[in-house]
């Protein structure tokens, strides 16, 4: 149900705003064109199957009520799927350039041919990219690391190439009125593959339940190696052609077994639980989907990445190029070999429903010409793009940073609490100060003596509005800002308060509390959010963070109790890793609250954490820091490092039972050992030592952090006011 304003509603009944709504397409369900897909600001997504043609109808209501579909015309909309591809060369033109990741265009595409997470028949489709699942490091510069991505995965291995040959050659081209003349009568993405692939995860668990009658599948069967997949898809099973799906290249979490679901033993006696790991991850999941991520980004991948796209959404994917590309699939999997007429008979179309229920379906056809190639630079992981991303990154070269001699701005009231780096400019805004997105143009204020707090503008710096109903919430002493609609505030009262504001030509309409959250027992030290995630953080006196939902605003999760106060929380908004300090301690977390590095700073109580950021240029670039600013004045930059260690023999024997992400059994070396993630301190930057060279003791605390738009500069505010810049120079 789609309203213009939310309100409490049965729990079997979903609403959302008007506003809220971004785009909307018409869909397939079931070979049929009856369903439409509703995107959203925050990223999520709806998927509406209606009867009886209705979708029209709901379509047209949509335009004439969502701001943002206005305008458009249902023919528009009922075509643009099948148009977009032709008339949208701009989005091709961006990846071609390097101004689009890989996997940003692999996800446009996918939504252009009618796939969504919404329908696991119709599930986004991704490529097996690797094909060394055995080296202890994976070299991303050699051609032999990598699946041959002009082939498809019947076609990877020479030996099975030519039975798939021979299977498509034994059948009569004429049999029957339509041919199901073809080298693959399975698929290589349907529902089976999709919850197998995300089984350990609910309610992917359930779904593949239902779909196995009950219970879970043999365990030689079930996903359980990464080598063993692919080894199966590409050269052992003549029954499977599986790719993969997009949580390959971000989701560690459905690679781990956490809910501790029964999978059984298999033959050699080994217990299934989380997913074997190729050497080079070192068996950890976040570092597993780091390096495939960056294998995606590659050059080897960039250069060839248009061959694949030809197999699945372009000119191969049908006709005579598919045949020669030994790339053709039973005619039921192809939605629009099904006519209408034909779909009449209830005989034929229970046939062919069961086809597409069971082994899934083509996506829709995009292009009919040879995907064009992208223009591969010197490397195009992330260490070269075009245009201003010419400029080095500073966590690049971090051995040649260098400070500002003079603060590039300079506050004349307080600590600097904010810097927000603009289209053109940067702004600065004191401790206990907030700027608004998206335009910036309008700050929040709090911490008055009475606890009342303030709006103003920021180019003229005067307040326009005083509201007086934060004081019912004691002292205010943080507060996020996720979007102009939005404020989070939190202090001594303990609660988190989410409020709903309505600002309009510097006058405020309204300040709503939306809701209260309760989970805190001490004064609340620090809070960040994440759109991105949908998540709030918020950590506290009582030495306690916890993990809200921002759209459904209720707890999810608590991190361990820390040493300390929480002194600083940072959101890494594209991995989802978060940083948390307490004194001189710094903590790396998973979004689920799993620790997965610490490090006890040995600088003393004048190395208190008081800041800290992430690098985000490209989320897998192993080169990425976390950044930490300190009470003696000085910057400090980690980065995480790997260890391999002994197990003990209580370890050992975890490991042997699969209790862990581990190597193969069979490895008796890798199961004495294991790799460990350390917080590493690479560089100190300490501006006074570098202009006077010598070091003072007192210099002023750093108190914000942030980076450049080119990421080509660390912006540093201190105690006294002042913003000065670190940047690489050769």
């Amino acid at each position: 149900m789609l309203k213009k304003e939310q309100s409490s509603v049965n729990p079997a009944c979903r609403r959302w705003s008007y506003e809220d709504i971004k785009e909307a397409h018409f869909m397939r369900f079931l070979l049929e064109e009856n369903a439409i897909e509703i995107f959203m600001k925050n990223g999520s997504s709806v998927f509406l199957v209606f009867v009886n043609k209705d979708h029209v109808s709901a379509f047209k209501r949509l335009c004439s009520v969502v701001p943002s579909l206005k305008g458009r015309g249902v023919t528009e909309a009922m075509h643009i799927v099948r148009k977009t591809a032709a008339l949208d060369k701009m989005v091709t033109a961006k990846w071609q350039k390097g101004e689009m990741s890989n996997f940003e265009y692999l996800m446009h595409l996918n939504t252009l041919a009618g796939r969504t997470y919404n329908d696991l028949m119709q599930y986004p489709v991704f490529p097996w990219i690797l094909a060394d699942y055995e080296s202890e490091t994976l070299d991303l510069s050699s051609p032999t690391s990598f699946r041959d991505l002009s082939k498809p995965m019947g076609a990877q291995n020479e030996k099975r190439r030519e039975k798939f040959i021979q299977r498509y050659n034994e059948v009569d081209s004429n049999d029957g009125e339509l041919s199901a003349q073809c080298h693959y009568c399975t698929h290589y993405s349907s529902a089976i593959i999709v919850a197998s692939y995300l089984v350990r995860m609910e309610p992917f668990s359930q779904i593949f339940l239902s779909l196995q009658g009950g219970s879970f599948d043999v365990p030689e069967r079930m996903f359980h190696s990464i080598q063993k997949e692919w080894e199966s898809a590409s050269k052992d099973n003549m029954s499977d052609v599986r790719e993969l799906i997009p949580e390959f290249f971000y989701l560690p979490d459905f690679l781990i077994n956490s809910n501790n679901f029964e999978f059984g033993c298999m033959q050699d006696g080994t217990s299934l639980g989380d997913i074997v790991l190729p050497p080079w991850a070192k068996g950890d999941p976040q570092e597993f989907i780091r390096m495939h991520r960056e294998a995606l980004e590659s050059d080897y991948v960039s250069a060839n990445l248009h061959l694949w796209i030809d197999l699945i959404f372009g000119y191969k994917q049908q006709g005579p190029a598919a045949v020669e590309a030994l790339n053709t699939f039973h005619p039921y999997f192809y939605t629009d070999k099904q006519d209408a007429e034909s779909m009449k008979n209830p005989l034929k179309k229970s046939t062919v429903l069961g086809y597409v229920s069971n082994f899934g379906q083509i996506p829709k056809q995009l292009f009919t010409k040879p995907h064009p190639s992208r223009i591969v630079h010197k490397t195009s992981t992330g260490k070269e793009m075009t245009g201003a991303n010419h400029i080095t990154p500073f966590f690049f070269k971090l051995d040649k940073l260098k400070p500002s001699v003079q603060p590039l701005k300079e506050l004349m009231h307080g600590p600097v609490g904010q810097i927000i780096c603009g289209e053109k400019d940067m702004m600065v805004m004191e401790k206990n100060k907030l700027l608004m997105p998206p335009l910036w143009n309008i700050y929040f204020c709090w911490g008055y003596y009475d606890n009342t707090c303030s709006f103003g503008n920021y180019t003229t710096e005067k307040d326009f509005a005083v509201w007086e109903g934060l004081s019912d919430w004691g002292q205010a002493v943080c507060a996020a800002c996720p979007n102009s609609n939005t404020i989070i505030t939190a202090g001594s009262s303990t609660v988190v308060c989410v409020w709903d504001v309505s600002i309009s030509k510097d006058k405020l309409k309204y300040m709503k509390l939306k809701q209260a959250l309760y989970g805190h027992t001490d004064t609340v030290t620090c809070v960040v959010v994440s759109e991105s995630h949908s998540v709030i953080i918020s950590g506290s006196q009582d030495q306690t963070c916890i993990l809200w939902d921002l759209e459904e605003l209720n707890y999810i999760t608590q991190l361990p109790a820390h040493s300390s106060t929480v002194t600083a929380l940072a959101i890494n908004d594209l991995t989802g890793e978060i940083v948390s300090c307490s004194g001189t301690n710094l903590y790396l977390w998973t979004m689920k609250g799993q620790l997965l590095a610490s490090v006890n700073t040995p600088y003393g109580p004048e190395g208190s954490i008081l800041c800290c950021c992430f690098t985000q240029k490209y989320e897998w670039d192993p080169r990425n820091v976390i950044i930490t600013g300190c009470a003696d004045g000085i910057v400090r930059i980690w980065k995480t490092e790997y260890t391999k260690v002994q197990l003990s023999g209580h370890e050992e024997h975890s490991v042997s039972r699969g209790d862990a992400v581990s190597p193969s059994a069979e490895d008796t070396e890798r199961t004495r050992t294991r790799w460990e993630r350390h917080l590493v301190l690479c560089r100190e930057l300490n501006r006074s030592q570098i202009i006077s060279r010598r070091r003072y003791k007192n210099n002023p605390a750093v108190t914000a952090l942030a980076i450049s738009r080119t990421h080509g500069t660390l912006l540093v505010g201190d105690a006294w006011g002042r913003v000065f810049s670190w940047t690489y120079e050769d």
